[in-house]
């Protein structure tokens, strides 16, 4: 059982910079990828980046390719989110999520993660 713990979340105005972290326990190395995904009030959650922890591809989605970047330190089996030009439509409670994957395509949807932190909040304020 992997156990995943964010932290980093909080407010901001727009345009400032947040950097969340996530970091995997239990059995680490049964999973190779691991991604952020948000989900704003009453919408539904939406994938943001991914990573495969194996040495593969990095995937953001378009709606923040070019602001938020998507790492990892193997040491710690930490992922990162930095996320830059925070937007008020970036508000939303961001989950870490962890599964593992066949080959090293773009996963960004809920069902393809089989582990999920209990979410941190971000908010953007105008």
């Amino acid at each position: 059982q992997v156990q995943l713990v964010e932290s980093g979340g909080g407010s901001v105005q727009a345009g400032g910079s947040l950097r969340l972290s996530c970091a995997a326990s239990g059995f680490p190395h049964s999973i190779n990828s691991m991604a952020w995904f948000r989900q704003a009030p009453g919408k539904e959650r939406e994938g943001v980046a991914q990573i495969y922890t194996d040495g593969g591809p990095a995937y953001s989605a378009d709606s923040v390719k070019g602001r938020f970047t998507i790492s990892q330190d193997n040491a710690s089996d930490t992922v990162y989110l930095q996320m830059n030009s925070l937007e008020p439509e970036d508000t939303a409670t961001y989950y870490c999520a962890a599964t593992r994957l066949g080959g090293t395509g773009r996963f960004l949807f809920p069902d393809a993660y089989w582990y999920w932190g209990q979410g941190t909040q971000v908010t953007v304020s105008s």
